[in-house]
């Protein structure tokens, strides 16, 4: 009898009948980190085969906004155009707020070290930038710009950690969706680079020699098909937002909302790196936002609770704001707004008025919270706003304005009906040159890994900023891709 094909354990190499392919790396998944893993592998003068379960080339990659967040060693050549001085400590202590519990130090300082250099890389593979700065509190800019704000460099406590600089450098694209054009340029790389790219094929198994990773199991045309790596296996499969089953099992929070956000990332990389003695950590964090600061004008409004609280300083990051808000009891939060800073939400995001009034005693009363909760938080709010304080949350001019230019409304956000998309943040537990580590720190040997299902440069819901993602995905791939090149990693580390 033929022993199982299993994402959960490898495949003995001495059970493999017959190789059906053979090369140096093995790479599963073509997102963004499995691009750059992969030009790096084959510019190093590895032969490269990389296996994508879809039709095409992209992964959660492709949905983004084609930012990266980049900075250090005095600021990249757009900062510094835009007259912004970003020191490599600066960066390094913001990125370790941004990760708080979850931060893995010794990435963060690598990456801020080499970022300024990692953006030069970049436009050397064709990657474009227009080079100017879009100011202000946006998403995603409207035209082609590079540099915007993407974090909360800006809002307390960051601003009081390391000296606030945008670094979202967004590739240049007219609109929204600037993923899909940064990963047909790097997709165009590998394949010039002779890389061997095989789409609708699926990771079943690793294969292992004794305890070291020498290739994998993909399914391919309704076959199994057995790939032999002399140098390495790297996974690129994104998280697992899309599996229900590991969501329960390790990051049940993310069921009190409804949209999951990726390309089927369903932990497969994960789960074969787990099954290889990988060490899956912080698998509890997620990212999560509803696009409420769509107009601008409303992030200067206030977020409360059911109760007619406030629970944090409105001006950080909207995602920052949105996983805070999930943490609110009664599966919704309100915005509150005066008629000088209303205009329209979304329709995509799902965002309702539910509440009006000529004072916020009235919208209290129409939002049934007990008398004098809604409107004392507004008249302590108000009232220190127009001093330049909040003494509560720290928010910070120019967002911080008072709310004070009836008629006012509470829009409702709504945990399961508005548009709260979210991602998973936790994954395998790598090194700085991306190799899979078990629980002792070990590298598995022959085993690497990089992007979202690993746990990298973004860790944590609360510190979550634009372009941590495709920042952490790049450079860690590039990681990945050269250390699988050198073949070093198949006889583990004597550490």
């Amino acid at each position: 009898m033929k022993p199982e094909v299993s994402l959960h354990r490898p495949y003995q190499a001495a059970d493999v009948e017959q190789w059906d392919h053979e090369t140096d790396v093995v790479i599963v998944g073509f997102g963004a980190a499995g691009a750059c893993a992969a030009i790096e592998a084959a510019s190093a003068g590895a032969r490269v085969m990389l296996f994508e379960s879809r039709s095409g080339s992209g992964g959660a990659s492709a949905l983004s906004g084609g930012e990266i967040y980049i900075g250090g060693s005095g600021g990249t050549d757009v900062q510094r155009a835009a007259v912004f001085e970003d020191m490599t400590e600066d960066c390094a202590a913001y990125l370790k707020a941004a990760g708080g519990p979850c931060a893995d130090e010794a990435k963060c300082d690598l990456y801020a070290e080499r970022s300024n250099s990692h953006f030069e890389w970049l436009k050397a593979q064709g990657v474009p930038y227009r080079g100017n700065y879009a100011p202000g509190k946006i998403i995603e800019p409207e035209d082609d710009a590079t540099l915007i704000w993407s974090g909360s460099e800006a809002a307390a406590p960051f601003c009081d950690i390391a000296k606030p600089a945008p670094r979202g450098h967004v590739v240049q694209h007219v609109g929204f969706g600037g993923g899909r054009p940064l990963i047909d340029i790097l997709e165009a790389r590998a394949t010039t680079l002779g890389v061997q790219v095989t789409y609708d094929a699926r990771a079943l198994a690793l294969v292992a020699d004794h305890e070291c990773i020498v290739g994998a199991v993909i399914r391919i045309d309704n076959h199994n098909r057995f790939v032999k790596a002399a140098r390495g296996v790297v996974l690129a499969t994104g998280g697992f937002a899309f599996n229900e089953d590991m969501r329960r099992r390790y990051c049940a929070d993310s069921f009190r909302i409804s949209e999951p956000l990726g390309d089927g990332d369903d932990g497969t990389g994960i789960l074969l790196g787990m099954g290889a003695g990988g060490d899956a950590i912080h698998m509890e964090q997620f990212f999560t936002t509803c696009p409420w600061i769509v107009p601008q004008e409303h992030a200067k409004g206030v977020f409360v609770n059911v109760a007619g609280q406030r629970f944090i300083n409105e001006d950080c990051y909207h995602g920052r704001v949105s996983r805070a808000a999930i943490d609110q009891p009664g599966g919704k939060v309100y915005q509150l707004l005066d008629s000088a800073h209303f205009s329209q939400p979304w329709d995509v995001a799902r965002i309702t008025i539910a509440g009006t009034g000529h004072d916020w005693e009235e919208v209290e009363a129409e939002l049934a919270m007990p008398e004098g909760t809604l409107s004392a938080t507004m008249e302590f709010y108000n009232r220190h706003a127009r001093e330049g304080r909040d003494p509560l949350f720290d928010k910070r001019r120019p967002v911080l304005t008072p709310l004070d230019q009836g008629p006012f409304v509470a829009l409702e956000l709504n945990f399961r009906d508005s548009m709260f998309s979210f991602f998973t943040l936790g994954g395998l537990r790598t090194s700085l040159d991306a190799e899979v580590l078990d629980r002792a720190g070990t590298p598995v040997p022959g085993l690497l890994a990089a992007g979202r299902c690993t746990s990298g440069l973004p860790a944590w819901g609360y510190g979550y900023s634009s372009g941590l993602s495709l920042a952490d995905c790049t450079f860690f791939g590039r990681q990945a891709g050269k250390k699988a090149a050198t073949g070093q990693g198949m006889q583990g580390d004597p550490r």
